[in-house]
């Protein structure tokens, strides 16, 4: 059962095309990544799926609702987190929390147990004082936590841990595994793609308003082929004595960098490269600083698949 669905999504500015004919097909339970350079359309794409902007063409589904022709049984099955922090300053978490429920017309009792349930969930249960005392992690989560008020069926997350250390976004992102543990269908727009790396089941790429790739963060890798195996040498006047020993193990062209003494080659058989390799290298008396197997990175894919673009 899809839980996001999106069909030939197209929306106009007079003669710019902030989206191009987007298809997207999210099953529920599953985290879906949406991926583009700023200006590619992430950000519009997201607004038509949660009723805040209508498409110019293109129709789309979420939770099993038009999102044109039912926008109030889709908010009222979704939750969003938008860019920019929602909560009250003012407000402590609990009373953010009773706000946002009462909002959603809970009785008062019913959002207090919520909000509990929640404080807890998200580790905000020790935190009285007012929301503007939070460092950025906690108020993602706060918001996290709102948009979960009524456990809506569909999540959207619009770059939520952006501006985030390292420590708080980790945090954001076991918070989401345990609401996609928990049946929620989620999808994330966001520039890390070590975030989508690590949350996302499908990737789209978005470019230039289009869905240019799409596919698992496996399969998005494997389109710029399979291993590498990556030479640092001690010595830069023996460095092209080392590609050609290095060339011999690889599956396609070496890339040499003078700068760093760097020759990088794709390898079919990652073990076999790596074994013969390292008796070549010292054979031949050519000493290497640094010996290394990697996968192609999402970063990679992204830098391959897409171009700069302006502000959508």
């Amino acid at each position: 059962m899809s839980a996001v669905l999106a069909k030939g999504l197209r929306k106009t500015y007079g003669s710019k095309k902030a989206l191009d004919g987007i298809d997207l097909d999210v099953p529920a339970g599953t985290v879906c990544g949406l991926l583009g350079p700023n200006g590619a359309g992430k950000t519009t794409a997201v607004r038509i799926l949660t009723t805040l902007l209508r498409p110019s063409e293109g129709r789309a589904e979420v939770a099993g609702f038009d999102v044109v022709a039912e926008p109030r049984r889709v908010r009222a099955a979704i939750g969003l987190v938008g860019q920019q922090t929602a909560v009250d300053e003012i407000l402590t978490c609990a009373q953010n929390l009773e706000l946002f429920g009462r909002l959603h017309h809970l009785s008062a009792s019913a959002a207090r147990a919520r909000a509990a349930e929640l404080l807890e969930r998200f580790g905000l249960d020790g935190h009285d004082g007012p929301a503007k005392d939070l460092s950025g992690g906690l108020r993602r989560r706060l918001d996290l936590a709102a948009s979960m008020i009524l456990a809506p069926p569909v999540l959207f997350l619009d770059e939520p841990t952006t501006g985030l250390d390292p420590r708080s976004r980790a945090g954001i992102w076991s918070a989401v595994r345990e609401l996609v543990a928990g049946g929620t269908t989620v999808l994330l727009t966001t520039q890390y793609l070590e975030e989508a790396d690590r949350l996302a089941d499908r990737i789209a790429v978005i470019d230039a308003g289009r869905v240019v790739a799409e596919g698992t963060p496996d399969e998005l890798k494997s389109t710029l082929g399979g291993d590498r195996l990556d030479v640092v040498v001690h010595d830069a006047a023996r460095l092209d004595e080392a590609a050609v020993i290095v060339s011999a193990t690889a599956s396609g062209p070496a890339e040499v960098d003078r700068d760093t003494r760097h020759v990088s080659v794709p390898v079919g058989d990652r073990v076999t490269a790596l074994t013969r390799v390292l008796p070549a290298l010292a054979a031949a008396g050519i000493e290497a600083e640094d010996v290394a197997l990697r996968r192609p990175t999402l970063d990679e894919v992204f830098l391959n698949l897409t171009t700069a673009g302006g502000d959508r």
